[in-house]
């Protein structure tokens, strides 16, 4: 069972940008927005992909870290094409569509770790949580719950940063003594690691073939 992660902030927040110490053949990027990286290094990136593209790729576990950037457009993509429709139908769809592919990433192996990034939205209460399409669609699944670690990205006067913990607004969470501080560097490269550490799974750069 692999490991999925959710790391939601604004756009601009740093998100895209804490890719930039993953080597090219480390991490395969579905880019479901469509835009190009903030930084030079050239990674493994699929442009504009369907579920189905990420599901099969996921199934196929040739890689043992995954990022679904701009993950939210997968449901805004997919309500333009239903804009036709009428009632609550296609909610329920966009809802089941994504839960399918959290299913997925969490079916990879025992040492696969997928990254959704996420834009945010409020609730009336002001509580941080990723964005989606509809309240229907809040009501059929609660998207934060589904992973067991959420980063929050902020750009803080020091720079760019990951929030680990709540301060009760946000969903931002991990398991006990995964990191060692509550806000740290937006290295989502670091922070795979950290993550294979604490869980014992095998690191990024031994070969799947080889072993």
């Amino acid at each position: 069972m692999g490991v999925s992660v959710l790391v939601l902030g604004a756009s601009g927040s740093g998100k895209s940008t804490s890719l930039r110490n993953f080597e090219p053949d480390e991490v395969g990027v579905f880019d479901v927005a469509g835009k190009p990286l903030p930084f030079r290094k050239k990674l493994s990136v699929a442009h504009r992909p369907s579920y189905g593209v990420i599901m099969k790729a996921l199934k196929a576990n040739n890689k043992r870290a995954y990022v679904i950037d701009d993950a939210n457009y997968l449901m805004a993509f997919q309500n333009f094409a239903l804009a036709s429709q009428k009632g609550y139908d296609k909610f329920t769809t966009m809802a089941v569509n994504f839960e399918q592919l959290l299913e997925a990433s969490n079916a990879t192996d025992e040492d696969t770790v997928t990254y959704y990034l996420m834009h945010p939205e409020f609730d009336n209460d002001g509580r941080m949580k990723p964005k989606s399409i509809g309240k229907m669609l809040d009501s059929q699944l609660c998207i934060e719950g589904m992973f067991p670690i959420v980063l929050v990205a902020q750009r803080m006067e020091d720079g760019y940063r990951f929030v680990t913990q709540t301060d009760g607004m946000t969903p931002a969470k991990a398991p006990m003594g995964m990191f060692d501080d509550v806000i740290i560097d937006n290295d989502l490269k670091a922070v795979d690691t950290a993550i294979r550490d604490y869980w014992g799974m095998k690191p990024l750069t031994d070969s799947k073939e080889d072993n």
